[in-house]
């Protein structure tokens, strides 16, 4: 019955496609070569993971490298931030517009060849042209997110069902993985270059870039396979037969639920504290814990190394206990903790950077999944591509506002600043927890770890009509 169940969760009725495709085969098919069977699922998961490798290890090569670049181009910090902001700016139309055309088709290859002209980016510093290297990192940015958005859509498209935080926990696993290895290992790159060329600079700058683009062109080669095994499931499985023949419209955002308004206020104002954050904490850790410049990247990046193997353990205990919205109340609750210990103590910042890795894990492993269980189906690629494209207004706008903050505040005040924004995530999660109880919408069961255990007789008694 259970095994029934998973070949049910697979695009659809996959059994009596399976059989289909076994018939028209002619032949029985092995399994490793079967949409429906468990070990072709795990062949299409590892190309899923690494598809986003190549994207997370250039996303963060600003922030790995922040010393030289500010020093070797001569910028300040709102200039620098300007980096991440381009990469923002196209997403905030771009994700939606994916996600409304992976709906129909699979556009994820296109959108990888866009991530390949990261060498613009690196030319740009190559040249010492600084707008240069923004119109990289915004060509770039065009199929940043937007393949963020595929990702997520094959995820649940194959994997709908009990182990869906495991495969998003697996996901990011990988993710972090490049942003890890980018962060320890471009340090190193940069000092290797620099003994070739004799001196440090905007040429040793740019070469560096250019050997990390490299990495680009792997993922391209997963996003081509995957697209090949994703378009080889439809056909074998018939998936087209099992249609409702809904068709998504641009109108579909005003019918969103509230609790779907309510993740996407959670995701802004919590990933705005995290990124724009790495993305300055080099000189951070530097300037405040006196860390060396190894240090400090070695600490930048242990949020990174903390997420990779710990979100697929976090996703399979998500999974277990179903409570989503409990546990990104307590990731919620851990982040905010961590960004005020990093603003108001000299604590070791390893034991802050070290929850915040745990809890970043766990709201992603959590908040993502519950879209899939609040809109239709055949509007997912239309509600992730409009959670990524706030998410990238919200990482724009808060990237420009960081720099700027800590060119004229400090440090102690964008600490202040990322505080708020997790309050706000905070605030809303708390809603979207009353929300549910109300509505039953998200239909995990309500959890005794909330943190009010009264409020489920206090609703009752206030809201008789539930």
């Amino acid at each position: 019955m259970a095994d029934y169940e998973e070949r049910r969760s697979l695009l659809g009725d996959g059994d009596e496609g399976s059989s289909a495709g076994r018939r028209t085969a002619g032949r029985p098919m092995w399994a490793i070569c079967d949409p429906s069977h468990l070990l072709h699922r795990v062949v299409v998961l590892l190309f899923m993971c690494f598809l986003g490798f190549g994207s997370y290890f250039c996303y963060d090569n600003p922030a790995a490298l922040q010393t030289q670049v500010i020093q070797d181009l001569n910028l300040n910090t709102a200039k620098f931030m300007q980096l991440y902001a381009w990469y923002s700016w196209p997403n905030v139309v771009l994700c939606f517009f994916g996600g409304f055309l992976l709906d129909r088709i699979v556009f994820v290859v296109v959108f990888k060849r866009f991530h390949c002209v990261q060498v613009i980016f690196a030319a740009g510093a190559l040249v010492n042209h600084f707008w240069l290297m923004e119109a990289g990192r915004f060509v770039f940015g065009i199929g940043g997110e937007s393949l963020a958005v595929a990702q997520n859509t094959y995820a649940v498209n194959w994997f709908k069902g009990k182990e869906l935080n495991l495969v998003f926990g697996l996901q990011l696993s990988m993710a972090r993985v490049g942003s890890t290895v980018n962060m320890n290992i471009m340090g190193w790159v940069y000092s290797k270059v620099v003994d070739l060329v004799g001196s440090p600079g905007h040429t040793a700058l740019g070469a560096s870039l250019l050997i990390a683009a490299v990495t680009c062109l792997f993922s391209l080669i997963c996003a081509l396979v995957l697209a090949f095994l994703d378009k080889r499931a439809e056909k074998i499985l018939h998936k087209e037969e099992g249609k409702t023949g809904e068709v998504v419209k641009l109108t579909d955002v005003k019918d969103f639920p509230i609790t779907l308004w309510l993740i996407f206020i959670i995701c802004v104002g919590y990933y705005v504290a995290i990124f724009p954050f790495i993305g300055l904490g080099q000189v951070f850790f530097i300037e405040k814990f006196n860390f060396s410049p190894a240090e400090a990247r070695a600490v930048n990046s242990i949020v990174y190394i903390i997420s990779a193997p710990a979100s697929p353990v976090l996703g399979l205990m998500v999974d277990k206990t179903g409570r989503n919205v409990v546990w990104v109340i307590i990731a919620v609750v851990f982040t905010l903790a961590a960004h005020m210990m990093l603003a108001f103590t000299f604590w070791n910042p390893w034991i802050a950077m070290s929850l915040l890795g745990v809890s970043y894990s766990l709201l992603a492993c959590a908040l993502w999944p519950m879209v899939a269980f609040v809109v239709p189906e055949h509007q997912l690629g239309t509600a992730y591509g409009f959670m990524q494209s706030i998410q990238n207004l919200g990482l724009a706008l808060i990237a420009m506002a960081a720099g700027s903050i800590l060119d004229n505040r400090g440090y102690l005040v964008l600490e202040v600043f990322f505080c708020t924004c997790i309050c706000i995530a905070l605030m809303a999660v708390v809603l979207l927890y009353f929300v549910d109880y109300l509505r039953g919408e998200l239909h995990f069961p309500h959890s005794p770890l909330f943190p009010f255990p009264y409020c489920h007789r206090f609703i009752s008694l206030v809201m008789p009509y539930q």
